[in-house]
């Protein structure tokens, strides 16, 4: 669990979200040069974390480690009456090892007292997957982000805590 960007190793979670990343840029700069883009990419992210996301009071990063490199990690941040978890994302070639459910259910250890939503893409079947397993359930068919924005294409989970 991280709480600050001097803590985080950026260049592992930039291999965790790489894929992420070349979406997002090919999506905001189809004109650049795609290795452009992704330096672009990197660099908004880093400016979230350091301007958004670490400021935000009971702000965590999660990360899961297997032989001192990030596999999976994910964000924790206040959300309604609990904690929204998001971000959560697998190296390409460490998927379907099952760590993205071992890092869920580590913050849920963790968090036990809190509620925990997430937002997940309809078409992220392995994601939902791993929600269900570790004991999400659908609570709306639409996702309403911290900042009001609403989508269709991604559906809100929760996880109700152990009170």
């Amino acid at each position: 669990v991280v709480r600050n960007l001097r803590d985080l190793s950026f260049s592992q979670l930039m291999d965790v979200y790489e894929e992420g990343n070349r979406e997002n840029a090919e999506e905001f700069w189809p004109n650049m040069e795609e290795n452009q883009r992704l330096i672009r990419a990197e660099q908004e992210f880093y400016q979230y974390l350091k301007q958004i996301f670490f400021p935000t009071e009971n702000a965590w990063y999660c990360i899961w480690e297997e032989k001192g490199h990030y596999v999976s990690a994910l964000r924790l941040e206040p959300y309604r009456d609990g904690l929204l978890l998001e971000a959560l994302e697998t190296a390409p070639a460490e998927r379907r090892k099952g760590y993205a459910g071992k890092l869920i259910q580590a913050v849920q250890e963790r968090f036990a007292q809190e509620k925990i939503y997430s937002h997940v893409s309809k078409r992220n079947i392995p994601s939902l997957r791993t929600h269900e397993v570790c004991g999400f359930r659908k609570i709306a068919e639409n996702a309403v982000y911290a900042d009001g924005s609403v989508t269709s294409r991604s559906c809100t989970l929760c996880w109700e805590g152990k009170k």
